[in-house]
């Protein structure tokens, strides 16, 4: 059982939703709230206490691109939390090529660096008890029916998952979407190197699924954003079947992820193959790269490279 649950990104989206869910589990004493934005954080505490009739939510103020705003948040925090949900990221949009003081680009440090920091930091201090959820995405593994490929680096070497992080992997060619898959696999792969390093820490990779009501079509290119919250979420990906969910469902993979113990420790959670949504499995049954405990420790080596 999780008494304290720390989530970032939780003032909107999935990880308010993650807060709202996990604060009506009898066991919750505590969800802690990491935002980047004190006044989106405040009237989200607000109203998450309005629809829990709690007043269990703490806030911690931090920006997981930004290294030092995350170690500066750590040193706020003085008791022991039980479980982390790393949900801040996303595919960014416009900024998210240029590059940030640590050498990653904005897409990489978004999704990748603070939440790293933040989770070593905590193991550092002996302040992180039992578990860490990391949102990984259907990206990685692809979904032929949409035309969505699987990420498929041709070494998966350090040098090669250091050029996805700086963004020099993909050349003048930089597209966010494409290159959030890449990310997002960097970030599935220290995740799974964690669960070698830390036995008695449960590590579990989660990706949310297609999820309607977040504002990750925001972030897209203006014709893009048209089609997919207008046409392809409302209409499209009903009609298909096993491609869309709620924001309730979504919320619920990572509330069980971090609580259920059907859900082990070095696994990365996603739909079935050529699905967004419905029941999870292991991606590894068919996306063998991910057990392959090199690729996991080269990973973890490269943004390590960014860390300083």
């Amino acid at each position: 059982m999780n008494e304290s649950i720390l989530i970032t990104g939780a003032n909107a989206g999935l990880g308010k939703e993650t807060a709202r869910q996990l604060a009506l589990k009898k066991e919750t004493k505590k969800v802690i709230l990491f935002c980047r934005n004190q006044v989106k954080a405040e009237a989200a505490k607000k109203d998450l206490e309005k629809q829990t009739g709690k007043r269990i939510f703490e806030i911690v103020i931090g920006d997981v691109s930004d290294a030092n705003s995350v170690r500066n948040a750590v040193e706020k925090i003085k008791e022991p939390i039980d479980a982390v949900i790393l949900n801040a990221g996303g595919v960014i949009g416009k900024t998210a090529a240029k590059i940030t003081p640590s050498g990653m680009n904005v897409l990489a440090a978004t999704n990748i660096l603070g939440n790293v920091i933040l989770v070593e930091e905590l193991i550092k201090r002996d302040l992180l008890k039992k578990a860490v959820l990391s949102v990984s995405a259907e990206a990685v593994p692809g979904v032929k029916m949409l035309g969505m490929k699987p990420v498929a680096m041709k070494t998966s070497s350090v040098g090669e998952f250091a050029a996805v992080l700086d963004g020099s992997y993909f050349g003048d060619k930089f597209e966010a979407i494409q290159a959030y898959g890449y990310v997002k696999y960097a970030a599935t792969m220290w995740t799974l190197s964690m669960a070698r390093k830390y036995p008695d820490l449960k590590f579990v990779v989660m990706s949310p699924g297609n999820t309607g009501g977040t504002n990750a079509p925001d972030s897209l290119p203006p014709a893009m954003k048209f089609m997919l919250k207008y046409l392809m979420m409302p209409i499209v990906f009903p009609l298909i079947g096993g491609m869309v969910h709620t924001l309730e469902v979504g919320a619920r993979r990572f509330v069980d992820g971090v609580s259920d113990e059907r859900y082990k420790s070095g696994v990365f959670y996603a739909s079935k193959e050529g699905k967004l949504s419905g029941d999870v499995v292991d991606q590894s049954t068919f996306y063998t790269d991910l057990k392959n405990t090199s690729f996991q420790g080269n990973a973890d080596e490269a943004i390590h490279r960014f860390i300083k």
